[in-house]
């Protein structure tokens, strides 16, 4: 299985990333599929057209919009559009998670919940088109790793939908400050933007490594040509290599790894049960790490619940407004801890029952346990009817192959 080596001369844009995929042998159709698949297809019309830039040939991606009709697409309906969409699931989650992380960070920087960030930032077709492709193609080929060098910002001015905005704009300062990506400083004070919202989002979301491997083989490329123009050739490349190490685990990640966290928790004496499990579900399905409830005596003898989230520390803010948007608290606590984790990966191994779904964990000494889900298990065993004992016994004496779907993390 290839990798693949995203090279950013010197920045990144949706556009230039998915010209590139083309560029490498992604058929037009992959590319498209998933749009005609949500309902796209009669909004807009590309086309991949030979190009150069500075005597360098490749492909510049140009997106016409065909749909007259004043639509602002908020990130609330391109949500709903991506969840109830007929995609594989594997692809409809890279989708998601790019184009959330951007409308968390339009909206931070905006002031406003991120459901309500629309139009340029992640509704336009241009971006729907680029982010949804990208994803497809990339989803296509399959890696086993993405690589990438560290992107250059450019600095001057940019025209947006909300006047002239500094370059890096707002949103590429958040999605970086979010994302911890590391970035070239610019020492030839590059005039022009040079990495977009779009290109950043999705390298912070599809890219494991930002550097190149050490020693690797290049197997074929494709290059995607920019529309603007610089002093320099503006392009992005994409290679298909085969990397000569095992980068899924190195010396700093075999020992746990620390990270803070942020703790939401409250008391809540005026809502049924049935409430409370659909906000406790509410929290799971936006992305809390763990939720935890329990019943409580409160004041006055009430009976209540005790309601504790553990959270990505970079959504605290997004958490914070759910408890006062769909519970009835008054008041959230809230603090930053620190957490250590061993990394773990998702993966499925072959056994005697077929391929089921498991999930990996690297212990401190370098030795991985392998664990079957717990819905796989409940599967077995009704389809089988033997014991949840039996069932993981199996599992663990006939387990073989096991095919990562992600890597450590």
């Amino acid at each position: 299985m290839d990798d693949v080596l995203i090279e950013c001369s010197p920045g990144i844009s949706g556009d230039m990333l998915l010209g590139a995929f083309y560029d490498l042998g992604v058929p037009k159709k992959v590319i498209e599929q998933p749009l005609i698949d949500l309902g796209l297809k009669d909004l807009y019309q590309l086309d991949f057209k030979e190009s150069k830039s500075f005597s360098i040939r490749g492909i510049n991606t140009q997106v016409e919009n065909i749909d007259c009709r004043p639509i602002k697409r908020t990130w609330r309906s391109i949500k709903k559009l991506i969840l109830n969409g007929h995609l594989e699931e594997k692809l409809k989650k890279i989708i998601y998670e790019v184009f959330e992380s951007l409308a968390m960070a339009e909206g931070k920087v905006h002031g406003i919940k991120p459901d309500e960030v629309h139009f340029h930032e992640v509704g336009a077709i241009d971006s729907l088109v680029d982010i949804i492709g990208v994803c497809s193609a990339l989803n296509y080929l399959n890696p086993k790793r993405v690589y990438c060098n560290e992107p250059m910002l450019g600095k001057g001015f940019v025209q947006t939908e909300h006047g002239k905005l500094s370059i890096p704009p707002p949103a590429v300062i958040e999605l970086i400050r979010q994302k911890k990506i590391k970035v070239l400083s610019n020492r030839d004070s590059i005039e022009g933007e040079l990495s977009t919202p779009t290109g950043i989002a999705l390298l912070a979301n599809l890219v494991d490594y930002l550097e190149p491997p050490s020693r690797y083989s290049i197997n074929s490329y494709g290059v995607g040509i920019g529309n603007l123009e610089f002093s320099f050739p503006n392009l992005v490349r994409v290679y298909k290599i085969t990397s000569f190490e095992d980068s899924s685990i190195n010396n700093e990640q075999i020992s746990p790894k620390c990270e803070e966290i942020s703790i939401q928790e409250a008391w809540i004496d005026d809502q049924t049960p049935e409430d409370i499990s659909n906000f406790v579900e509410k929290l799971r399905m936006e992305g809390a790490y763990d939720v935890s409830f329990q019943a409580i005596n409160m004041k006055k003898n009430r009976l209540g619940f005790s309601i504790q989230a553990i959270l990505p520390l970079e959504k605290k803010e997004f958490f914070r407004r759910l408890w006062f948007d769909y519970s009835n608290t008054i008041g959230v606590r809230e603090r930053t801890q620190s957490r250590w984790i061993l990394l773990r990966r998702r993966g499925e191994c072959s056994t005697t029952f077929g391929n089921i779904k498991v999930k990996q964990t690297l212990k401190p000494d370098g030795s991985i346990i392998t664990k079957p889900e717990n819905d796989e298990v409940l599967r077995l065993q009704l389809k089988h009817k033997i014991s949840t004992y039996e069932i993981r016994k199996i599992i663990k004496e006939s387990g073989k192959t096991f095919k990562a779907f992600e890597n450590w993390k």
